[in-house]
């Protein structure tokens, strides 16, 4: 499968990595980025892969640029079959007004640098069921992808896009918790992350079940039992719908700019 990338920032290498894992061999695949430094990083890190300052034309393209440039960079592409756009807020019909491309956008979070994101994916009206598929597994390669309308694309950006900053955020705090009952700020943040990624890597098994986890771990009138009726009381449900629709609003006004 011949592939081009454009712009190989964090996330054009984070998909870059997996693809040359899971999807084309490193010799079908071009990274563009006017980057000399880039592109030599990029030589040097994966053997194989060519490198380029202009994009080929009639090759597949993911477009891994900045969003305020997405637009301008399609306009300017040679012509494409396919256009994976990770731009955020940019619709596919912004991008079919400047390509003949069949386009198809995602949404995918951080951690697809380390192969464990999630994304989720959707078609414009120049695409079909193949080039779903073809996004479908371009993401899958960094981590989970599903297929999602693109009305849906500002409520997956706004769940899991900004997702990992909410973890981080609550990994945050609790490393102050545990400073606060006594622990020092190093022992504190170390078993506050590795809870947090344990935790993680259990709901990642086939299967999990995130209600059925915490009943395991929560004993009537124990130690877990009382923490977990002070997130009730505080309304924990309630403020991480807040979280999550205010990230969702926010994607829609950067969209509609």
């Amino acid at each position: 499968m011949e592939l081009q990338i454009i712009g190989c920032g964090k996330m054009g290498q984070a998909l870059l990595a997996g693809l040359i894992n899971d999807v084309a061999p490193a010799a079908e695949i071009t990274a563009v980025d006017p980057s000399d430094e880039i592109r030599q990083q990029i030589a040097r890190d994966y053997p194989g892969v060519s490198v380029a300052t202009e994009a080929l034309p009639n090759v597949p393209t993911i477009l891994a640029v900045k969003p305020h440039l997405a637009v301008e960079i399609a306009a300017a592409l040679p012509p494409v079959p396919r256009l994976l756009s990770v731009a955020a807020g940019i619709t596919t019909g912004a991008l079919e007004k400047v390509t003949n491309a069949a386009v198809v956008r995602c949404m995918p979070n951080t951690p697809a640098l380390l192969g464990k994101g999630a994304a989720g994916v959707a078609i414009g009206g120049s695409a079909g069921q193949d080039d779903l598929n073809w996004g479908l597994r371009i993401l899958a390669a960094a981590g989970h992808s599903v297929a999602v309308t693109e009305d849906q694309i500002d409520a997956v950006t706004g769940l899991s896009g900004s997702g990992p900053a909410y973890i981080f955020r609550i990994a945050e705090a609790m490393t102050s918790a545990g400073i606060a009952v006594g622990l020092t700020p190093d022992v504190a943040r170390g078993l506050s992350y590795q809870t947090i990624a344990g935790a993680g890597a259990m709901l990642a098994e086939p299967g999990a079940d995130a209600a059925q986890l915490r009943a395991n771990v929560t004993t009537p009138n124990g130690t877990t039992a009382a923490g977990l009726a002070v997130l009730d009381e505080c309304g924990i449900e309630e403020i991480l719908a807040d979280v999550v629709a205010a990230a969702t609003e926010r994607s829609r006004q950067l969209g509609a700019q």
